[in-house]
């Protein structure tokens, strides 16, 4: 599309607007990304076509169905006790000290988010986790908090583990193993040094009942299980999803089809109402989400990104050490504006010509930067990735509401130190080691 100066001055005033709309809290989220994307289609800056059909400019409705997927089978999983079961199992692993929790909860995160994708582990982790703050009496935001940032630290590690990494590696050619080879040992490393910062961090989260917390310690988690029948069911079709996430590269099927067919068989087999197995389903999110991708679709669709891209690529020039630097700390800000899979998106392209087809250390450290820099970058506020998003609207949901600007200036810092310490790794491996 080629876009009128007008448009494009426009298309960036209502995407400021909406975005100050959804910090401030002045409107309610998804009012605001609703509004944004009506405004973005009345300006001509996106049409129904683009909107809605294009696979770099429109909604990813990848990640929609994946998460409406996942929310199904949350709903049927959650009618057998199983997260009663996990919650009371943790708390008493920890002693039913909140530090102890807290740091086994955001490591069973990080290393699903690995195996899994960091959307599907806050899905099934986040319902563990309010269960298990009510039963030691201490406040979930905190705890929410962290485990989204731990979900982002995790799913860098592997290329199912993110959706940036799944974009990277369609457009580079970049395997599971180099992901997990190259990026495995740097989210280590920053686990251990965010379970560290957690206990400054949210040390106003460390608060609880200590006579709850000793009770929880005489509980026996195996009579939490309401339903073991429909319990090994749910299990048997969870496992085998999983198995699809692992595999669908092979199988050339999308990860929103495999959790489509991951509901569609739980609910066939769980003999559930409607009612519930919706309840657990987020509607709120999966509408703002909607409303986002078109915001910052039509800001593509036009080429504002494709412009600050070139720009930054034109200045870079053949500095491949400056170009790495630049991609790593850029992409951190402008993933916790925008979230990081369109803006992942748009950035693969101008990457992918810098590469191009050379396989030196110093040029495809430019995609771990890129990497590296969108799913760290997408701690830094609450839209900033899509793990953020969801743990963010079920806290609401559950009457925990956490505000924009709490996560944010938890998500600032934490962004602040991984980013800082992965620059010296990146560095080091394909600069001086080579």
């Amino acid at each position: 599309m080629t876009a009128d100066t007008w448009q494009v001055v426009a298309a960036v005033a209502v995407f400021v607007g909406a975005y100050v709309a959804i910090a401030t809290e002045v409107v309610h989220r998804v009012k605001a990304a609703l509004i944004g994307a009506a405004l973005m289609l009345a300006i001509g800056a996106s049409d129904g076509d683009v909107a809605f059909f294009s696979q770099d400019a429109g909604i990813d409705w990848n990640v929609i169905f994946l998460l409406l997927g996942m929310m199904v089978i949350v709903g049927v999983l959650k009618q057998t006790g199983l997260f009663e079961y996990v919650a009371v199992w943790a708390a008493k692993r920890a002693g039913g000290r909140p530090y102890r929790v807290l740091v086994l909860l955001c490591t069973m995160t990080a290393v699903a988010s690995a195996a899994l994708d960091n959307v599907t582990t806050v899905l099934l982790i986040v319902p563990v986790t309010l269960l298990v703050c009510d039963r030691i009496g201490a406040r979930p935001e905190g705890f929410l908090i962290a485990l989204a940032m731990a979900s982002n630290i995790g799913g860098m590690a592997t290329l199912i583990g993110d959706p940036p990494n799944i974009i990277i590696a369609s457009r580079s050619g970049l395997s599971f193993n180099d992901f997990l080879l190259n990026l495995g040992p740097l989210a280590v490393v920053l686990m251990g040094v965010f379970l560290v910062l957690i206990r400054w961090l949210f040390r106003s989260s460390f608060s609880y009942d200590a006579e709850r917390a000793a009770a929880v310690m005489t509980l026996d988690e195996r009579r939490a299980i309401r339903d073991p029948r429909l319990l090994r069911r749910s299990l048997v079709v969870l496992a085998l999803t999983l198995v699809g996430f692992s595999l669908h590269t092979a199988l050339h099927v999308a990860p929103s089809v495999v959790a489509l067919l991951g509901a569609g068989v739980l609910v066939l087999v769980s003999e559930l109402s409607s009612d519930e197995f919706l309840e657990e389903v987020e509607w709120e999110t999966l509408v703002f989400f909607a409303g986002l991708f078109i915001m910052v679709g039509a800001l593509v669709n036009v080429g504002v990104i494709e412009y600050l891209g070139e720009q930054a690529a034109d200045a870079v020039g053949g500095r491949y050490l400056l170009a790495m630097t630049g991609l790593l700390f850029g992409s951190a800000v402008l993933s916790g504006i925008v979230d990081n899979i369109p803006y992942v998106a748009t950035m693969s392209p101008l990457v992918d010509d810098l590469v191009g087809s050379s396989e030196s250390p110093e040029r495809v450290a430019l995609w771990w930067a890129l990497a590296v820099g969108a799913d760290l970058g997408g701690n830094a506020t609450a839209i900033g990735a899509s793990a953020n998003v969801v743990v963010t609207g079920i806290a609401a949901r559950n009457d925990h509401p956490i505000s924009f600007w709490r996560f944010t200036r938890y998500g600032l810092v934490v962004t602040a130190v991984t980013i800082a310490l992965s620059w010296p790794y990146l560095w080091l491996r394909y600069f001086v080691l080579g």
